[in-house]
């Protein structure tokens, strides 16, 4: 539900939402370039059919997001205006009852502590299946803090941006503005050739209209998902759950053999070393249909 008030949006969020721990998620790099978190407001550009709207989100006194356009940004027509709260929605994963995620959670060896800490915490997702799969691809093998240098070298050297106040709103490249460069073209981005290569082949497919947000989602059946993604170079089973996770909003996707995921479960057993796959599979057995949220919660404990 949208409330309209003045030139803002009320948009109404689900009991199991929290702002504040949201936000808190949202700052966990000073090297994001996609957004901007000031005064517990976040400002982004949001691309959506032919036009570019720089918006702030906050929250209101009873806990649901308010929506602002700022600059000379405003929506033309009511068609825009609902792609950009449809966005929103998406970003914040509002549609989404975690109810049961809850219920299945308070009960559980490690996650009953993490959503007593982090209660209200969303997937926050990403909406593009090219910014997606880039992050994928420019997170395999690397820190999470060098995974945004990279991003944040990408969006600079081949994205657009609006400004506003002195600073700049940065617009994720579109697969068209990379399907043509050569591995010469990436070079200044210091990742590796293979890399290159993978981002562009990516970028071709979405092109040429191969692969895209409702042709890998078909009949919604995750293992014809998972194995479309797979199919593509580049893509493994890591890189294709966490874009399953974090864009295509498939519940059961299980990144399992995540260094991160491994980390927070040696962190939260005391283990001396981190878990085999059997040892994660028996653990997240009590998790099923729920192990992207899961997951999700214990990075938290990472950042």
């Amino acid at each position: 539900m949208v409330v309209y008030q003045s030139d803002d949006l009320v948009i109404k969020v689900p009991n199991e939402f929290s702002f504040i721990e949201n936000i808190r998620y949202m700052q966990r790099s000073s090297n994001e370039c996609m957004f901007e978190v000031r005064e517990d407001k976040i400002i982004k550009a949001i691309p959506v059919l032919d036009e570019v709207l720089l918006v702030e989100v906050s929250g209101n006194t009873d806990g649901n997001l308010v929506l602002r356009f700022l600059g000379n940004t405003h929506p033309t027509s009511q068609k825009v205006r609902d792609e950009v709260i449809n966005y929103v929605r998406e970003w914040f994963d509002l549609d989404n009852d975690l109810k049961p995620f809850y219920e299945m959670a308070k009960n559980d060896l490690l996650l009953h502590k993490a959503i007593d800490e982090f209660y209200g915490l969303r997937n926050v997702g990403i909406p593009d299946l090219f910014e997606a799969l880039t992050w994928g691809i420019l997170g395999q093998q690397i820190n999470l803090t060098y995974a945004y240098t990279l991003k944040k070298r990408l969006v600079e050297k081949f994205g657009k941006s609006l400004e506003w106040e002195g600073r700049q709103y940065w617009i994720f490249p579109k697969a068209k503005d990379i399907a043509n460069l050569t591995v010469e073209d990436l070079a200044s981005l210091k990742m590796t050739i293979k890399k290159c290569e993978y981002l562009i082949g990516v970028a071709q497919l979405i092109v040429e209209g191969r692969i895209s947000k409702s042709l890998i989602m078909g009949n919604g059946n995750f293992k014809e998902a998972e194995k479309m993604l797979i199919k593509i170079r580049g893509i493994g089973p890591w890189t294709a759950n966490y874009v399953l996770m974090r864009c295509l909003r498939f519940p059961n996707a299980f990144p399992i053999a995540d260094v991160g995921l491994h980390n927070a479960i040696k962190h939260l057993t005391g283990a001396d070393e981190n878990p085999t796959k059997e040892e994660i599979l028996k653990i997240a057995a009590p998790w099923k249909g729920w192990e992207s949220y899961a997951t999700f919660y214990l990075w938290r404990f990472l950042y």
